[in-house]
This record gives C-alpha cells, structure tokens and sequence, in this order.
C-alpha cells in the first residue's frame, strides 16, 4: 500500500489553478499567458505565481493578462500594465534598478561588515591572549597544582 501511494506521489503531475474556462483558444496566446503567469506573484498568496494560486485575485489577473494578450499587446506592455496597476511587489523577479537596488547590495555589503568587524575583534582577541603570559610566581604554582 505504501508502494502504490509512494508512486501515485511521484507520477502525480502539477495541479494549476487555471480554470477551463479561462484557457485562450489560440495555443501560442495560451503559452505566452502562461509564460507571464510564471512571473507575477499572487497578491494574496505571496510567493505562488498567479497560475497556481486558487485565489480570487489571481483569477482576476490571470484573465487580465490573456484580455490584454487577445487585445494585441506585448509581453512586456503586458507586464507593465499589470506593474503601473498593481506595484512592482506583482513581479516574483523584481528588478534591480532604482530603490531596489539598495535592497539587492544591502545584503551583500552588511555581510561584508560583519566579517571585518569579526575579524578585528578576533585579531584583537588574539593579540590580548598572546601578551597575556605567566610570570615566574605563577609558573610554580600551576606547576604545584599539575603535581597534586
């Protein structure tokens, strides 16, 4: 039973939440909605595409983008029709151009702080233990302790 359940799980294929009725007749129309699909965020969902999303609002922009394919409008006019409405937090790849830019350095300069702050602090450690050594009276007396 185990095994039966293991391969159902394995051969299961994706489940979309496209519905029948959404589908464009023409297949290349179709393909490039789904195409789009892969790159806007459901707004309710957070980080599921549009196409996988059973929410009420990823319905609505599902359809909007095949309206806005049939109406003639390219794959980036799409894009930016969907962004100017809804704000760039609709793209699952947001750009880095303008105030997003601070967000994709940001990450990478706060670690590279952090490890020159990390490496001062241990290089000062490291000083602070090396002229740290015992002197002559305390020589004996760890000598003393070790014997006992």
């Amino acid at each position: 039973m185990a095994r039966l359940l293991l391969i159902l799980c394995l051969i299961a294929a994706p489940v979309f939440a496209v519905q029948p009725d959404e589908v464009l007749s023409d297949p290349v129309l179709e393909e490039r909605a789904r195409a789009l699909s892969d790159d806007l965020r459901c707004l309710v969902c957070r980080n599921e595409n549009i196409d996988e999303s059973n929410a009420d609002l990823a319905r609505d922009l599902r359809i909007l983008v095949r309206e806005r394919l049939v109406a003639g409008d390219s794959d980036e006019q799409v894009m930016d029709f969907v962004v100017n409405r809804y704000g760039e937090y609709v793209l699952l790849r947001p750009t880095m151009t303008g105030s997003n830019m601070i967000l994709w350095v940001s990450g990478p300069i706060m670690l590279l702080f952090a490890l020159i702050i990390a490496f001062v602090y241990l290089r000062g450690r490291q000083t602070e233990t090396s002229e740290a050594s015992l002197n002559e009276d305390e020589k004996k007396r760890l000598a003393e302790l070790l014997k006992d």
